[in-house]
């Protein structure tokens, strides 16, 4: 007789836990699958001090192999689910498709970016939801400064070196607490021209910092950012943003080049392709975390809308914590089902929260008890190494130098703005030059985006038209035209790139390898909006994606057809949406938006103009607007 499969979707806490309580539960008596897009748990909570310099990117990834040896890895994104067929599609990383057949399947997919329809938030802000974000932070706000100190105007120097953070949640607050005193490290080595100090603003609508947390947690939190000249504003949010700066909702209008979105997050809509019964985008389950009709289907974490039998009438919050031990007790079910131990329902206690500001200044209320300064500091340190599930030494390793050493404040560049979109489907990964295009994604084969570094796309396909220093990324193979050049001129020079279009009098391209006339030239190639790995840019709008869970693929004809709950064979369609905030009209996303028609591919780039590999690096960007070259501001 042949051992039951089990599968988990996502490896994010939720999955994470129940690979690993379910590894030692059957003991080789059953066969479990872990599928996700990358070979790592992340552990999010830190993830700020990863922007901050103070870890290394590999201090919050966790090894899945390295740390479940009887759990097999598969990498990939789920992009259909048949119920009735016992099987889940996925898209491997690099375009490969498979199917994995399960007796029980456990989603643990998690939450995705929760965005707002405020105009150029979706072109000129950043997530703050994986490793490559962070990374990307990194090296901007690392850049800013620099070029801030090295700037004659005090205009310039003042917009560089502002820096705004949308949303004072858990994760906005440590971003803004730790961004203060990381660029302050900055300045003190190296003091501007102009005598200004970097500026930051912390923003929310909420009438006071993370209003989902204790009271006296949020006191102790505004406090530490006020006394670190954090500009606190409660009651205010963006209104429009551009590539220059933003405009608040209360009429006054901020020079900045730095907007890092920290909104929230909602469900993974994968879940909603199933046509079970949802609450505000999560799937219903009883208090057992199995779903009502279907015992071979189980949920947790982010995407489960698990009822708190402490509270009747409610379901629990949206948080790492309750994820976490929703995946021990998942584990302990689907094991159950299969015939060992005994099934229990999902019942928790409040263990209090802590909040890591940098330094020795921390907020906490362990078992209930608030606690500020050093003491909370100890406690919030300690409550992450005993809560990661591997690299602790090495964590306290880097505390430790941190705390004798200066930080390194060094622009590595791996990360480029456009490979990190807001609306990317799974910010966990960077998206690079010749990789598969996702459905519903905004951005163009190379992902560029309008942010003053890389030409880039609107949602729904449409090139970013007059946005002020979008030049993109010159010499750049594989390189898309500019957009919204003055005079609507393309980007030049570019080796294998398009002819230049629309040039007065129809000149021809120069520097073209080759030699290649310009468009509507007689016997010249017209310029076709397709990248030169022969992949038609996409009129389809965004749908973001959070770490870990699977995200879509596509094959660069299209995406497949639909699938839906019934279990038919094809692809489930993956729209991005408002989720419990409820449906946008007019927002970069929401619950049920489909994709636009595509635009015509247009002929292949000429024989003689090779594609660039995937793994080609961007080049230098050069401006033409008068201001200095900045790369991704």
């Amino acid at each position: 007789m042949s051992r039951p499969r089990i599968v988990i979707v996502g490896a994010g806490f939720a999955g994470y836990r129940t690979a690993r309580t379910l590894s030692r539960l059957t003991r080789h008596q059953a066969d479990i699958t872990l599928l996700n897009p990358t070979d790592y748990f992340l552990y999010l909570p830190l993830l700020p001090q990863v922007a901050a310099g103070i870890l290394e990117p590999r201090r919050v990834s966790v090894s899945l192999s390295g740390t479940l040896p009887h759990v097999r890895l598969v990498l990939g994104e789920a992009d259909g689910i048949d119920l009735d067929g016992h099987t889940v599609h996925y898209t491997g990383p690099e375009g490969e498709e498979g199917t994995l057949p399960f007796d029980r399947l456990v989603l643990a997919a998690g939450s995705v970016n929760k965005l707002l329809p405020i105009p150029g938030v979706a072109e000129h802000a950043h997530g703050f939801r994986g490793l490559p974000e962070a990374l990307y932070l990194r090296d901007h706000v690392t850049r800013q400064v620099e070029l801030a100190a090295a700037a004659d105007d005090r205009a310039e120097c003042a917009a560089r070196c502002t820096f705004v953070v949308v949303g004072a949640g858990y994760t906005g607050t440590e971003v803004a607490a730790h961004g203060a005193m990381y660029t302050d490290a900055q300045v003190r080595k190296h003091p501007m021209r102009t005598g200004m100090r970097p500026r930051w603003m912390l923003l929310d609508v909420a009438p006071r910092v993370m209003p989902e947390m204790d009271e006296r947690l949020s006191r102790t939190a505004e406090r530490v950012l006020r006394q670190r000249g954090v500009d606190v504003r409660m009651g205010t949010s963006v209104k429009e943003a551009t590539h220059d700066g933003v405009v608040l909702t209360d009429g006054s209008t901020v020079d900045t080049r730095t907007l890092v979105w920290c909104v929230g997050v909602r469900p993974d809509p994968l879940v909603e392709s199933l046509g079970l019964p949802m609450e505000r985008g999560r799937l219903l389950v009883d208090p057992h975390l199995q779903v009502p009709g279907r015992p071979e289907l189980f949920a947790c974490g982010d995407v489960a809308a698990v009822p708190d039998l402490n509270q009747p009438g409610q379901y629990t919050p949206m948080t790492a914590q309750h994820a976490w031990r929703h995946g021990k007790v998942c584990a302990q079910n689907v094991a159950a089902s299969l015939g060992i131990g005994e099934r229990r329902a999902y019942r928790h206690r409040d263990m209090g929260f802590v909040v890591d500001l940098g330094g020795a200044k921390a907020a906490a209320n362990p078992l209930g008890l608030p606690m500020s300064g050093p003491a909370a500091g100890a406690v919030t340190r300690g409550y992450h190494l005993a809560a990661m599930p591997g690299n602790r030494v090495r964590v306290a390793a880097d505390w430790l130098l941190d705390a004798v050493l200066p930080r390194q404040a060094v622009q590595l560049g791996l990360v480029r703005s456009w490979s990190v979109p807001l609306e990317s489907s799974s910010p966990e990964v960077a998206r690079v030059p010749g990789s598969p295009k996702r459905p519903g994604e905004a951005t163009g084969p190379a992902g560029q985006r309008s942010d003053g570094g890389d030409a880039g796309t609107h949602p729904g396909g449409e090139p970013a038209k007059g946005q002020p220093g979008a030049e993109p990324a010159r010499n750049h193979p594989g390189g898309e035209p500019a957009k919204g050049q003055p005079g609507g001129e393309p980007a030049k020079n570019q080796p294998g790139g398009e002819p230049a279009k629309e040039q007065p009098g129809g000149e021809p391209a120069k520097n073209q390898p080759g030699g290649e006339p310009a468009k509507n030239q007689p016997g010249g190639e017209p310029a076709g909006s397709r990248s030169h790995g022969g992949r038609a840019k996409g009129g389809q709008s965004g749908s973001p994606r959070a770490s870990g869970k699977p995200r879509r693929a596509v094959e660069a004809a299209g995406p497949r057809p639909a699938r839906g709950g019934s279990g038919k064979p094809g692809r489930a369609p993956r729209a991005s949406g408002a989720g419990s905030a409820g449906k946008r009209p007019t927002a970069p996303s929401g619950p049920s938006r489909s994709a636009g028609p595509p635009t015509d591919p247009g002929p292949e780039p000429p024989a003689n103009q090779p594609p660039p590999g995937p793994d080609i690096a961007p080049g230098p960007v050069k401006r033409t607007d008068g201001r200095a070259a900045e790369g991704d501001s």
